[in-house]
């Protein structure tokens, strides 16, 4: 079974939402033997995220994203099981994961370009591989070291726009693991909102849908905001910005509100909150993870130490 991208009514213009009618679900023939340096796969597990958008246009807006074709399987971050190998270094019973997936029931694959998992590392929690101890992970740790300039001590207050998301629940933990005094989460359910005080260990956690969010920030972080971990861009990210210190940082994650949109990515600032960036001299970096992969190594291993000390809750 294979989903493929289907319909061109939003792939060739760059305003739209998606919807079911964009894709088919096909059943297809799979090759009978596999070559030396394959293996055959059983998926386990897709990843379905927020940028996956961006390569539902021609120009994904960014060079190491490379678009959906019409017709071709859609792929991502995903997770299997070897079920036969002709790889020296993969056997039956591995589990194994990639960044290009592809959307299908069972694959045969290049061994070369999958990486051996270890369940252990995250409790036999496979499905981790692709959030906590993923890319998601690696995300919101490299994010925050790269871009965030935490220091322990510092007594930095931390906010994180769409909190409750799988980078951004992650990013508020880590805030505090990395040393931030104070976080608060910005989410869109009062559900939300209590699960990232109660379970997830922020202090204070914003319904943006509900009362005036500039006036909660104000009351939240009443010493302003030293570092934004942002995920959405658009009307959350100039109401934060607009009340960050001189010399402070964001991490410029995602802009979720801004995908079905066709503008540049990052989006421009409107003129009076760039305004405001300029003058108190915020960073505003653009930041991808694949640019650290150096370090993702050791980067899992301390994400997966958390994990297992429990340091770091994952839904």
């Amino acid at each position: 079974i294979l989903i493929h991208l289907f319909n061109s009514d939003i792939t060739l213009g760059k305003n739209g939402v998606p919807v079911a009618e964009n894709f088919r679900v096909e059943q297809s023939t799979m090759a009978d033997t596999v070559q030396a340096g394959q293996v055959r796969v059983k998926t386990l597990y897709l990843s379905v995220d927020p940028y996956m958008r961006c390569r539902m246009n021609e120009d994904t807006g960014s060079d190491y994203l490379q678009p959906w074709q019409l017709s071709e399987v859609a792929d991502g971050g995903g997770i299997g099981v070897v079920e036969e190998s002709k790889h020296h270094n993969l056997a039956k019973g591995d589990f194994v994961t990639s960044f290009t997936w592809p959307w299908q029931t069972e694959a045969i694959l290049d061994g070369d370009l999958l990486q051996k998992l270890v369940p252990q590392l995250v409790n036999g929690r496979l499905s981790y591989f692709l959030g906590a101890a993923g890319i998601t992970g690696l995300t919101a740790l490299l994010g925050i070291r790269e871009k965030g300039h935490v220091a322990a001590g510092a007594n930095q207050t931390m906010v994180v726009s769409g909190a409750a998301g799988a980078c951004g629940s992650l990013a508020g933990q880590i805030g505090r693991l990395e040393g931030c005094s104070r976080v608060v989460g910005i989410a869109g359910t009062d559900e939300k909102c209590s699960i990232l005080v109660q379970e997830m260990g922020f202090d204070a956690a914003i319904n943006y849908k509900k009362g005036d969010v500039a006036k909660q920030l104000r009351e939240l972080c009443p010493g302003g905001v030293d570092v934004y971990f942002d995920n959405v861009g658009g009307d959350i990210s100039d109401t934060v910005i607009s009340q960050m210190n001189q010399n402070s940082h964001i991490i410029l994650c995602g802009q979720i509100s801004q995908y079905n949109k066709d503008v540049p990515y990052p989006p421009p600032l409107p003129p009076d909150i760039e305004k405001i960036q300029k003058e108190r001299n915020i960073t505003r970096e653009r930041f991808l993870v694949l640019n650290y992969m150096d370090k993702q190594e050791a980067s899992v291993l301390q994400l997966c130490q958390w994990i297992q000390e429990g340091k770091l809750k994952v839904r």
